[in-house]
């Protein structure tokens, strides 16, 4: 169906710049953070991953919805982004893995989808002012109206949106999760199969990805996912071999009990966070975190390992950083840099089985430079003294 029969939509940012487009998936209005994401493949990656949690996210490739969405590429169990813009979508899906189109998989989660946009500029307009709040309304086009509402949205800043993303009960993930008969203060170590699986993993879900589980199950663990909220003598009681720390939405310093929870374990057993479990270590050491101007979103970050001068292009999704400079005299050893910013990328604990990196070795969508970082949270568990 031509673009010019598709009913109109209106994204007005909270600097009052205005952008006209047309709708392709559901209607009304929805509010968040207008962010962009760089890479070229991976939609439906970048829709169903729980960082997005609040975010409107309009993707720099021009063409999106070309090879449509399955069942097996999800990274959560539904579309997580507040809205989806891009620059033109394409209708008939054409590959031998597709199941439905875009258009079908946003409706059915009833979030909006608008074409049409310049999205250059757009993206230009956020590198050069930074992410902002935005709205997007099919119905009403008057930008006054459109951008009172905006400017009444509370944000992302000292927002706890992990809330809103982690997961009501904790279950076991064997290529699917399976629920578990478990609530905190009534712990069972039952919970555990016998020793086929010689490593057992808690992992705390901050708004977790799917894919980050495969790799932790690929190399033989068995993973129990536990809610935000749980304590630390619940977590302890499970006797883990290892605890990971998930990604996630939002502002991690609004996340205190998570810190508070880090930080009571920070010497009881091996720690591995990506995302803003990254950021909650940085925080639960002592650090501080900040917000980047427009973040990092895409499949193509390069990243430089400071022990072995090897650059990784890594897959990446956040807008919050830690301080490279709140961490000094933290006994913290910087292992990973943003090439692009110098903005820090991975860090170790130099005395305590700890470590951590901002973006993601799971890389869906993206390359798999960055997979050994699970190896070392393998070997980090079997090492057993420190």
């Amino acid at each position: 169906m031509a673009i010019f029969n598709q009913p109109r939509a209106t994204l007005v940012l909270e600097d009052g710049k205005v952008f006209r487009g047309r709708v392709f998936a559901s209607r009304g209005e929805t509010l968040g953070e207008v962010v962009f994401n760089t890479a070229m493949t991976g939609y439906q990656e970048v829709l169903t991953d729980p960082s997005y949690k609040g975010q409107i996210v309009a993707m720099t490739y021009p063409l999106i919805g070309n090879y449509g969405v399955n069942e097996e590429d999800m990274e959560s169990a539904a579309v997580q982004v507040e809205g989806f813009i891009v620059r033109e979508y394409l209708p008939f899906p054409s590959n031998w893995r597709s199941q439905k189109s875009l258009k079908e998989f946003l409706e059915h989660a009833h979030v909006l989808g608008i074409q049409g946009i310049d999205t250059r500029a757009l993206t230009r307009h956020i590198r050069t002012a930074g992410a902002m709040k935005g709205i997007i309304s099919t119905g009403e086009t008057n930008p006054q109206e459109l951008l009172d509402k905006v400017r009444a949205y509370p944000g992302l800043v000292g927002r706890d949106l992990v809330e809103k993303v982690t997961t009501t009960s904790p279950y076991v993930w064997d290529g699917e999760p399976r629920p578990l008969a478990w609530k905190p203060g009534l712990i069972s170590t039952d919970i555990w199969p016998d020793r086929q699986h010689p490593r057992k993993v808690v992992a705390l879900d901050y708004g977790i990805k799917y894919n980050i589980l495969r790799h932790l199950v690929s190399r033989n663990c068995h993973v129990t996912v536990l809610p935000a909220q749980v304590k630390p003598e619940d977590i302890l009681a499970l006797e883990p071999d290892g605890l990971f720390l998930s990604n996630g939405p939002g502002d991690p310093a609004a996340v205190t009990y998570a810190i508070s929870t880090v930080r009571s374990l920070l010497n009881q057993v091996p720690i591995f966070g990506i995302c803003l479990g990254h950021q909650l270590l940085g925080l639960a050491l002592g650090g501080t975190t900040f917000k980047l101007k427009f973040g990092h979103r895409g499949g193509n970050q390069p990243v430089k390992d400071l022990r072995t001068g090897k650059v990784e292009i890594t897959s990446q999704n956040h807008g919050f950083c830690v301080d490279i400079q709140s961490l000094k005299g933290k006994d913290v050893e910087l292992t990973h840099i943003n090439l692009n910013d110098k903005t820090l990328e991975g860090m170790r604990h130099r005395k305590l089985p700890i470590f951590s990196v901002q973006y993601h070795p799971e890389a869906s969508p993206g390359p798999h430079d960055a997979a050994y970082l699970f190896d070392d949270f393998i070997a980090l568990m079997e090492k057993k003294q420190w």
